[in-house]
């Protein structure tokens, strides 16, 4: 596998032989190639109508992408199918470094083991427990009647099920609950996205897959395209300090990201995004999804709240659910390293930008089993409920090749948040007094 004999294996003519140099140069918008398999491939017109967005594949130009699309793809010989096509040759001195070997023989191993087999009573109780949730949401204000009491019990039971629905329809848009059959996916996370959180599917599949291809990767993650309010990692603090003379007062972001940064996150920017990518790209199934879910939530509430206070409570109840999201998702992140894209090998790449949270039952809960985001970053359709069985066997191959792989408790983790930001926001301003003082 990343060799240069593959192609006649995958069926696809041998063309002309190509350096990895040449493949390099070819990273260019209007200007694309990446290698699969030792086979390189042009992607410069194929990468518009690729099914995951142009951006998740344009990022991999100039580089090999194997392991990347293996991740990506349940079913390989409905996908080669397109690169036949696209085929332009074969790599000539491509090596299989010790990385890339030992991951992938980690893969099959799991593959062996059955790890990417969904067990179809853990999503059946899942998918129960929201629906109970959303009933007894409305249910204790229609029996009881809005006083504090069922108020405030409504918006613990609605904010679980926008959380536990985010991480359900997460499975859905991985592909990872029927795999092959990945239409019912696709109508799952329609369903859950769209009709059950009121959000975008395709929006959701735009900005997420390219997360997983390259996370942390300045430029590249869309999750790290937060320089207008704050800089992350080491090197964008530097970066922007010296190439903008008016900025934020990033010195000061470990405090107004708890003014910005959760309370707003849903109610106010994903609110804005989701729309404008709707609207923007033309997708109007999407529409059709999201209205559904305010028409249901319209017809639930108002008679039981009124005009005023079912905006207030919808309003509230996005605080609530980003508050929830924005601590998980940013815990397994932030506090990692975020630099430029170097092509690193897909396990040093994704352990570079993430790390795990400690195991027990209301941590897998709590955060949809992402306290093993390790394990899913590296295999983002194995099922959640496996992750924790390949677990072992990724630190042993991280201690083998000697990457950090990093286990931390909920609460350090969520404080690891706040101090990196901090940290971040120190470089940023000891570098733009350096170069920016009188």
């Amino acid at each position: 596998m990343g060799k240069g004999g593959q192609g006649a294996q995958n069926g696809i003519s041998k063309g002309r032989h190509i350096s990895m140099d040449e493949v390099k140069h070819h990273d260019k918008r209007g200007d694309q190639w990446l290698v699969i398999e030792g086979e390189v491939y042009n992607i410069t017109n194929w990468s518009r109508r690729h099914p995951g967005g142009s951006k998740v594949i344009s990022h991999y130009a100039g580089q090999d992408a194997s392991d990347a699309f293996r991740a990506f793809h349940n079913d390989l010989n409905f996908v080669k199918k397109y690169l036949k096509p696209i085929h332009i040759g074969s790599v000539t001195d491509t090596k299989e470094t010790q990385v890339e070997h030992d991951f992938r023989q980690l893969r099959a191993t799991a593959e062996k083991m059955n790890l990417f087999k969904p067990n179809a009573l853990f999503y059946v109780l899942h998918l129960g427990h929201i629906l109970l949730l959303e009933y007894m949401a409305y249910a204790v204000m229609a029996y009881f009647g809005t006083g504090w009491i069922p108020y405030i019990l409504s918006l613990v039971f609605y904010t679980t099920v926008q959380a536990q629905t985010g991480w359900l329809q997460h499975d859905f848009g991985h592909i990872s609950v029927f795999k092959n059959r990945f239409k019912l996916d696709h109508l799952l996370h329609f369903l859950t996205m769209g009709v059950t959180k009121g959000a975008s599917p395709q929006w959701w599949n735009h900005m997420h897959y390219q997360h997983h291809a390259k996370p942390n990767v300045m430029n590249k993650d869309p999750d790290v395209r937060v320089e207008e309010l704050f800089v992350v990692g080491k090197i964008m603090p530097v970066k922007i300090a010296k190439d903008r003379k008016k900025s934020m007062p990033y010195n000061w972001q470990h405090r107004y990201f708890f003014i910005i940064g959760p309370p707003l996150l849903f109610p106010v920017y994903f609110q804005y995004m989701l729309f404008r990518h709707i609207f923007t790209r033309k997708a109007w199934w999407d529409l059709l999804s999201v209205t559904l879910f305010f028409v249901k939530f319209l017809y639930l509430y108002l008679p039981v709240l009124g005009l005023g206070s079912t905006i207030i409570y919808y309003f509230v109840l996005r605080c609530l659910e980003s508050h929830w999201f924005t601590w998980v998702a940013q815990s397994n992140h932030i506090p990692m390293e975020i630099e430029e894209d170097t092509a690193k090998p897909w396990l040093a790449l994704q352990l570079n930008a993430t790390c795990n949270v400690e195991q027990s039952f209301f941590n897998d809960w709590f955060t949809g089993h992402l306290n093993f985001q390790i394990e899913h970053h590296l295999f983002p359709t194995m099922p959640r409920h496996n992750l924790h069985k390949i677990a072992p066997l990724v630190k042993s191959v991280c201690e083998k090749n000697n990457i950090p792989y990093k286990i931390k408790p909920l609460g350090t983790a969520f404080a690891d948040i706040v101090r990196s930001l901090k940290h971040s926001g120190e470089l940023w301003y000891s570098t733009y007094n350096t170069f920016h003082s009188p």
